[in-house]
């Protein structure tokens, strides 16, 4: 047998657009030897041969033209913080889409079909996978599911992206969230290619240029600048008066590095109205001020997630900066990519309504390594907490209007005590709920929840909300290029916020036995048999309430026995109806549990132990059979007595 003309560079190839665009990944660089897949020529009628004598014979592949195999792998390169190898930024994304014009436009190539290659590693596969389907997005308008559905073919599944912090990965992004997050940005409005500048954006993201990125027309992030003195100047004093306020006077200060200077001109270039600080002070924030803009600090920790009530606060005057003012927001921390991506996610979030993965991986796509470690998850579990705010204040605002209008319409009648805001809510609410027979069920007034507008500190102190997620052991920083691989030491220092393993266990072994029924004799004490005897009675007048399976253990004492009960869920044919049973099956005999437990004593105040899980060794020494391994709570307890098996252990 004569030897195959083809190599044996093994890889995969699949078809984007039929005969025109393939995707692939091979182990090597292909070359004209590299088995391509060319489609099967149409089938034809056999009754027409005389048409096929016409055509002429079929040509076979090898007659057909070579493909054309390009690739990005050594010309768009990620510069990685740490392990992180992507998204790739817009800016790859804008090269990208100039190199592929001019294969697609050039006429030795109109009837070839075109190659889009990576190495086979699962880091260039990802890479060159969410480019191209981010370009069909951005680019040729298509929606992003069928931009997606060829990728669908891959084998292995892609590869997903990971933080730029130097701690575990725990939070992927996929190729899904890059292509959605990008199509979610371009529907509203946030990420708009017809104003993008290649040279400025790979100018200013270096360190020495300045290290800022639009994230969108109103966004900005970027690191902090830094200045000596950084303390702020008095306005009114001499050295206010001697602050750069022009274009010339910001070249020729000698006091200002380049990075900063670059800052200054940039944000009041492009109408920047606010900038907002979010570490340590490392500059002089009056340079700002003297330009006009407005500087505000809501410094929080490095590494950490922000307090509720800071996010509110910042959304309420970036709302106000972006709507009433037409001005742009500048945002920083140290390095602009932790905290800097939590206020500006949750500000989007809030706004366009993006998915907690959308917006994390849209911000990477603006600017590389936003949003780090425990941050990923803060978004993720805040995300439906900021939806809920922009549907309050549109709730708020509509409000608000329909009594202006009613208040214009009173005056208007003469009437002196027109509606205000509130009152229209509050009837807005009693409307809502009045039932059938005329009968309104007054406001929930236990809830702490108040429109955005109408957020005071009493609201936010000592609430769970601002129980946040651990500090990450690592923040990225973006330093020179100076051609080598950034590394930054692992820091695994001692976190004082948490306690540790023994002190935890410490708690866990104070924690109160609970689970517990008091009976107190009266006088004498009760002789064992009248005590049975009594109990037996309880369970005739009981037996008809309620069938549930209950084990009990005693603990008789003179005067006082307490009986610890548990209730073990069997797991059996002939318990699963009430294991299935409805909700409002169980809600009626919890409901007559409570009133019966009451009535007996049953203290029903849970908590969780180890001296439980000891308790529960001790009943399945005494006998009772325990086949699901759960224990439940303590309703149903007095009114199962009738399929309750009660044994009275001493000495426990």
């Amino acid at each position: 047998m004569a030897p195959s003309k083809y190599s044996n560079n093994l890889g995969q190839i699949i078809e984007y657009i039929p005969d025109r665009l393939y995707l692939a990944s091979y182990l090597e660089a292909p070359d004209a030897n590299t088995l391509f897949p060319y489609p099967d020529p149409p089938p034809r009628s056999p009754s027409k041969r005389s048409q096929r004598a016409l055509d002429g014979p079929t040509p076979a592949h090898g007659n057909q033209k070579q493909p054309f195999y390009f690739t990005v792998d050594d010309t768009l390169l990620y510069n990685a913080f740490h392990h992180d190898f992507g998204p790739l930024h817009i800016g790859h994304l804008y090269r990208f889409a100039l190199q592929f014009h001019e294969i697609l436009g050039a006429k030795e190539n109109k009837d070839r079909p075109v190659v889009f290659w990576s190495r086979a590693d699962p880091r260039s596969r990802a890479n060159a996978s969410a480019l191209l389907a981010c370009y069909m997005v951005l680019i040729q308008s298509w929606p992003p599911h069928l931009a997606l559905a060829p990728m669908a073919q891959v084998d292995p599944p892609l590869m997903p992206f990971r933080d730029a912090g130097y701690s575990q990965a725990d939070y992927g992004i996929t190729v899904q969230d890059v292509v959605y997050g990008v199509w979610k940005a371009k529907e509203e409005g946030c990420c708009v290619l017809e104003t993008f500048d290649l040279d400025e954006y790979e100018k200013f993201e270096r360190v020495e240029h300045g290290d800022f990125n639009w994230i969108t027309p109103h966004f900005l992030a970027f690191a902090s600048p830094q200045s000596n003195p950084s303390t702020r100047t008095p306005e009114g004093s001499e050295q206010w008066a001697a602050l750069p306020k022009s274009f010339s006077a910001i070249d020729v200060n000698p006091s200002l590095n380049q990075p900063f200077k670059n800052v200054l001109k940039h944000f009041t270039e492009r109408n920047i109205g606010l900038v907002v600080r979010l570490n340590s002070v490392l500059y002089n924030s009056s340079y700002f001020e003297a330009l006009g803009i407005q500087h505000l600090d809501m410094i929080f920790e490095d590494g950490t997630c922000p307090p509720l009530s800071t996010v509110r606060k910042f959304i309420r005057l970036a709302h106000e900066t972006i709507t009433v003012k037409k001005k742009g927001i500048a945002v920083h921390c140290k390095a602009g990519l932790g905290r800097t991506g939590c206020l500006i996610g949750a500000y989007l979030i809030y706004r366009h309504g993006f998915t907690a993965n959308e917006i994390i991986a849209y911000m990477r796509f603006m600017r590389p390594g936003m949003v780090v470690g425990p941050q990923q998850h803060w978004l993720h579990l805040n995300q439906g907490v900021f939806r809920e705010w922009w549907v309050e204040e549109r709730i708020e605002r509509k409000l608000r209007k329909e009594a202006a209008l009613a208040a214009a319409a009173a005056q208007a009648n003469g009437n002196i005590q027109p509606s205000t805001p509130i009152r229209a809510m509050q009837k807005a609410s009693l409307g809502r709920s009045a039932s059938k027979n005329g009968t309104a069920t007054p406001p929930n007034r236990g809830s702490n929840r108040t429109p955005l507008g109408e957020m005071d500190q009493e609201h936010t102190r000592d609430n769970k909300e601002d129980y946040l997620p651990a500090p990450t052991p690592g923040q990225p920083r973006k330093t020179q290029r100076l051609g080598s691989e950034r590394h930054h030491p692992y820091n695994r220092g001692s976190n004082p916020i948490h306690e540790s393993v023994e002190e935890e266990a410490a708690q866990g072994e104070t924690a109160t036995e609970v689970i517990s029924m008091h009976r107190t004799s009266q006088g004498a004490t009760e002789s064992d048999e009248e005590w049975h005897l009594r109990m037996r009675t309880s369970r005739k007048a009981s037996a008809s309430l309620s069938p549930a399976r209950d084990r009990a253990v005693s603990h008789q004492t003179t005067t006082t026995t307490t009986t610890t009960i548990y209730q073990v869920i069997d797991n059996d044919a002939s318990n699963d109806i009430e294991n299935i049973g409805t909700a409002a099956a169980r809600t009626k005999s919890y409901d007559q549990a409570q009133r019966a437990s009451s009535a007996s004593g049953v203290l029903t105040k849970v908590r969780g132990s180890n001296s439980v899980k000891r308790a529960a060794g001790s009943v399945r020494e005494a006998g009772v059979r325990k086949t699901s391994g759960r224990i439940g709570s303590v309703s149903g307890v007095a009114t199962s007595a009738a399929a309750t098996t009660v044994r009275k252990i001493s000495g426990i």
